[in-house]
């Protein structure tokens, strides 16, 4: 059986772009839409079929843009609803199109809803929110925020809590009012109207929460509202739809990229990056990855979607440390790891996605305290500390696993600032941009951006990259990630060294000799060993 291929996000490869970081265009330090037109022929370069943005709304930026006060306009900050009509319009003369970041599980408390929510209980928008009737100091329920402390805020003049997952700031939205409902499908419908190809929908698996049950993701509700709001905005248009879903296993899965496109295109899952966390335990307490575990995870969901659903590809994002800092070695072998990662992930069937820098081998950085921005990472450096962790503890994780990891402007070439600002960076760069940034790697033909631009362009032209069932090998193998896609007319085969040592493996020997697709290495080595960090797709044409 052929997967259906015909929807354009099936052989496409997304990337995604932190606005405030990837290109200032107006020297204030943060970049901005008009930067990211600017460049858009870099990413032409690349490939990419997509672009998806982090939150560009209007937004008081508690939240770097995840606690929207207005979701039919811009921040002033990126710009103005007419650089957005440029930017749709410029991408798409590129053959690239843009995906918007939706935050409908919550707003900002400067949303006007929430203003007239906090009015009085009778007020029509009252109910758009999440509201427990109470006295201060006795919280509702047990609910923790995601951000630290409770998830309850008192209100004096209502004499009532409201619902907030995540900062202070977010108010919880109440999905069981139609009313609302409705109001946020006006608003997807407007922006489809202007022009964009999809959305990525952030927390999504939140929206059928069931408070007072203290139920928060995948409520009872979730798969109607979501096939309600795929109905009324969604299936109008040719569009590519992304949830995020911290919850999701490959069942739900299968709910959410069902192919009868009744929900989404794909959803986000997270079960490879909890991983490396220890056990019931929150990701600031770190162990090291149990990697045939890690290889058991990314088998299992390629096995249970093949036909069934579709899987969103990615080690790296917004959210997330650098993939080549976690998951490879971003000192001596940076180039062949991160090679060697965008290797593993583009040969899996799904969207792959692209974290901006990650085509450079960008890292993560060490910074002192004072020099990050991020309000979860503060929040957790102020929560250990008090609760007895050493300094020297608390700054290991935040090395290892905070956001701003992935925040630091993008690094366009050796100029001050990265070449990302004429300006003051609204956070420091990584001081090795003079060593890894576009510039250089764009002249150089074996950079990571150039070996990235080939497996761009192999999800083109090889049509087993989309179709090919996934089969696991070396399942075991404390080393080696490997697997084999198949088609009725080829087969492919994907090795993938993740030491930074020599890895023996034992394959018939029919796969000797064949087509090499993509290595990291230049000289064809010896069949059976693995040189550090190396990976290589080769393929077999049945019937040659």
């Amino acid at each position: 059986m052929r997967a259906d291929t015909d929807k354009w996000w099936k052989t496409s490869v997304i990337y995604q772009i932190y606005p405030r970081s990837f290109y200032d265009s107006n020297g204030d330090g943060i970049g901005d839409l008009q930067g990211i037109t600017e460049k858009l022929d870099y990413l032409q370069e690349l490939g990419v079929d997509a672009v998806w943005l982090s939150p560009v709304y209007r937004s008081p930026q508690d939240d770097n843009g995840y606690d929207i006060s207005d979701y039919q306009d811009i921040d002033p900050i990126f710009g103005s609803l007419e650089d957005m009509d440029r930017l749709i319009g410029e991408a798409k003369k590129r053959g690239i199109r843009i995906i918007m970041d939706l935050v409908l599980n919550h707003t900002s408390d400067e949303h006007p809803w929430f203003r007239e929510a906090k009015k009085s209980k009778d007020n029509p928008y009252h109910d758009f929110y999440v509201w427990r009737d109470g006295e201060e100091g006795v919280y509702p329920n047990e609910l923790k925020s995601a951000f630290c402390g409770p998830a309850w805020e008192w209100v004096p003049e209502l004499g009532q809590y409201y619902l907030h997952q995540f900062s202070v700031k977010q108010p919880d939205l109440n999905w069981e009012n139609p009313k609302l409902r409705k109001a946020i499908y006006e608003m997807i419908n407007w922006w489809i109207d202007r022009g964009v190809g999809g959305f990525r929908l952030d927390v999504i698996d939140l929206i059928g929460k069931e408070t007072d049950k203290m139920i928060m993701a995948e409520g009872k509700m979730l798969h109607p509202y979501l096939q309600e709001m795929s109905k009324e905005t969604f299936q109008k248009a040719d569009l590519v739809t992304v949830g995020e879903a911290w919850s999701a296993t490959p069942e739900r899965a299968m709910k959410y990229s069902n192919p009868d496109g009744s929900e989404l295109s794909m959803v986000f899952q997270f079960e490879h990056i909890l991983l490396d966390q220890q056990p019931g335990k929150e990701k600031w307490d770190l162990m090291d990855l149990p990697f045939v575990e890690f290889k058991k995870v990314f088998s299992k969901w390629q096995t249970s979607l093949y036909n069934k659903g579709w899987n969103s590809l990615f080690l790296s994002n917004h959210d997330l440390p650098r993939s080549v800092s976690r998951f490879g070695d971003d000192g001596k072998y940076r180039k062949e790891s991160a090679k060697m990662l965008a290797t593993m992930i583009h040969g899996m069937q799904g969207t792959p996605y692209i974290y901006q820098g990650e085509e450079l081998g960008m890292t993560n950085v060490q910074f002192d305290i004072e020099d990050y921005r991020d309000i979860e990472l503060l929040n957790v450096y102020k929560e250990r500390i008090e609760a007895g962790y050493t300094e020297e503890e608390v700054m290991r994780s935040i090395y290892a696993k905070g956001r701003d990891n992935a925040r630091t402007p993008m690094q366009w070439n050796e100029s001050a600032n990265a070449g990302f600002t004429s300006g003051t960076p609204w956070i420091r760069c990584n001081p090795n941009y003079t060593m890894i940034n576009a510039e250089e790697e764009l002249v150089d033909q074996d950079s990571i951006f150039h070996y990235y631009r080939k497996l761009v362009k192999l999800r083109k032209t090889e049509p087993i990259l989309t179709e090919g069932r996934y089969i696991p090998i070396l399942e075991e193998d404390e080393n080696i990630f490997a697997y084999i896609r198949e088609s009725e007319e080829e087969k492919l085969l994907v090795l993938c060294n993740f030491r930074g040592k020599e890895a023996v493996y034992d394959l018939p020997r029919l796969w000797e000799g064949q087509e090499v697709l993509i290595s990291n290495y230049h000289e064809e080595g010896a069949f059976g060993v693995l040189r550090p960090y190396e990976a290589k797709m080769v393929i077999i044409r049945k019937g040659e």
